[in-house]
């Protein structure tokens, strides 16, 4: 039987975003960061002239100048990305784009577990891996993380806060956590250790119904889905479970080849761009559970190619989703390298379902909604995993 993680959005987030031709992957474009004298000289009357007014004004006067150029020209870059004014579109520089990279190849060094943001901002501990540095330091489910080496979850993006919570391994990192129930906040200290991300975990239930949880959609995960399900469906299951709750999403290639399992014909998501550009993604044929009765699993941590995949399954009838409203990050990302390493994110469509449905915003509300509450993870209860057994067992 393999070990099941309930919920997986890891301690390192969203390298894995959709992307119209490379979702979660990273672009090889390049982009000069900071100009030459004579092309500042030349923008003097242009755009730029108010910009680099301030640059001349802060290398001359500031009293820590000269300042190193590359800060002043992230800053920029950040602040611009800010000023849109959407949360899917941000820069990260060198270091946090390398920890991103990290990622995206299936291991990382941090904490060891699971996250997501609250309504406030702040980061919340949705599960510590077991043995990992989180729980071994004793943090729980529930528990919020209200500063990471000092500074406020609330002042980063979710992004930006577990960038500084990972790190190399065996080095310290320090957050500031509210429990519930302990009055006052209280630091921890943790020392980070490598993290290995499994994609698919799956086992047969007593009941006769097989589940598979995908922790996201790498470029490995279609062939380990596959894998799965036909040591699942080997085992003859009466109904299957596909858990996507707190799948941050990944590769549009892996999206469209995973819904292909379930659906054997037809639309599994339409890609509108603001430049016009629409695409029509359809199913590849060739699935191995098209037929099978089928619940799918969602939360609010099913984001982007997995709200793809279960708006597919329930706008073709395949199955009904349980449990919590998606996020609703429905936006399409081209990722960019730049050329001194650092990387950039840039919404440049948005995801609608088969029928039509918009995707970023409101997300996907279940067919039957089941709440899991802090208590519920703190007591090890799942009762959407138990509704789902229940609904496709007529129990």
């Amino acid at each position: 039987m393999r070990a099941l993680t309930r919920v997986v959005l890891f301690v390192l987030i969203s390298a894995f975003v959709t992307s119209a031709a490379y979702l979660g992957g990273y672009g090889t474009g390049f982009l000069l960061l900071a100009p030459p004298p004579q092309q500042a000289a030349s923008d003097s009357t242009g755009e730029f002239r108010v910009f680099w007014e301030a640059w001349r004004i802060v290398q001359d006067e500031h009293y820590r100048a000269p300042v190193d150029a590359s800060v002043l020209t992230h800053g920029a870059i950040r602040g611009a990305t800010d000023a849109l004014g959407d949360p899917y579109t941000w820069f990260a520089d060198p270091q946090e784009a390398e920890r991103i990279r990290e990622v995206a190849s299936g291991r990382y060094s941090g904490i060891g577990a699971v996250v997501n943001e609250n309504d406030a901002g702040d980061v919340v501990i949705v599960n510590p891996f077991e043995n990992g540095p989180a729980d071994r330091a004793g943090l729980l489910a529930g528990d919020v993380v209200l500063e990471v080496e000092g500074t406020s979850s609330r002042d980063l993006s979710l992004e930006q806060a577990v960038a500084l919570i990972r790190g190399p391994a065996g080095t310290p990192v320090r957050l500031l956590v509210q429990r519930q129930g302990v009055e006052e906040p209280f630091e921890v200290e943790l020392v980070r250790a490598e993290i290995e991300i499994p994609s698919v975990e799956y086992e047969m239930l007593d009941e006769g119904v097989a589940y598979l949880k995908l922790n996201d959609f790498r470029g490995n995960a279609p062939s380990q889905v596959r894998e799965a399900l036909g040591e699942l469906l080997a085992e003859e299951p009466r109904a299957l479970i596909l858990d996507l709750r707190n799948n941050p999403g990944g590769l549009l290639s892996s999206s469209i080849e995973i819904g292909s399992e379930f659906i054997v014909e037809g639309v599994i998501a339409l890609e509108k761009g603001s430049n016009g550009l629409d695409e029509t993604h359809v199913a590849r044929g060739g699935g191995l559970a098209t037929d099978i009765p089928l619940a799918v699993l969602v939360n609010g941590g099913t984001a982007s190619a997995s709200e793809i995949v279960a708006g597919a399954i329930r706008d073709h009838e395949r199955g009904v989703l349980i449990g919590e409203p998606t996020l609703g990050k429905g936006a399409v990302q081209s990722p960019v390298d730049l050329s001194d390493g650092s990387h950039l994110r840039l919404t440049i469509a948005h995801w609608f379902t088969p029928n039509g449905q918009l995707l970023a915003g409101e997300g996907l509300a279940p067919d039957i909604e089941v709440p899991l509450t802090e208590e519920d993870l703190a007591n090890e209860r799942d009762p959407q995993l138990e509704r789902a057994v229940t609904y496709l067992t007529g129990q």
